[in-house]
């Protein structure tokens, strides 16, 4: 499991960076749109995200190890699709200041999670449920998401 637990430590972390590098939360365009009064405060969201990031590497890292063949092979296209997506949707909403194209992508993200979560679980009972916060959140951030399309059309 150690050289798994580092291959998805090292790629969250790599999501994370690429995140991180597109978010521009302080940024003039993004403190001028209207925003639902339920939105966290801006120093809230590295403080979930970083845990998330630390279950999906794990969750990842013990589902990958349990898993097998045909199994294994699937689960590591979905992983590296899904933080693919996961990588994408900052530079759609703050880089491309695009709220309603990074609404489509975080539903997609969304579909990947749960197939993420589904094989996971298939392979490791207890990895699939480490990830399922975070695809509870991705799902809170997309009512947010859509909420903000919604509000700045």
């Amino acid at each position: 499991m150690n050289k798994t637990l580092i291959a998805t430590a090292l790629a969250t972390a790599t999501t994370a960076a690429v995140g991180a590098l597109a978010t521009r939360s302080g940024s003039r365009w993004y403190r001028r749109l209207s925003k639902p009064s339920w939105q966290p405060p801006a120093q809230v969201f590295p403080l979930v995200w970083n845990p998330l990031y630390a279950l999906i590497a794990y969750g990842g890292a013990r589902a990958l190890t349990s898993a097998e063949g045909a199994e294994r092979d699937a689960l590591t296209r979905t992983l590296a699709a899904n933080l693919a997506l996961n990588a994408a949707w900052p530079a759609l909403f703050f880089r491309a200041r695009s709220p309603r194209l990074a609404l489509a992508e975080i539903i997609v993200l969304n579909a990947s999670n749960l197939m993420l979560v589904r094989q996971a679980a298939r392979a490791d009972r207890t990895a699939g449920l480490l990830l399922v916060p975070y695809a509870a959140w991705t799902g809170f951030a997309t009512a947010l998401n859509a909420s903000i399309a919604r509000k700045n059309s």
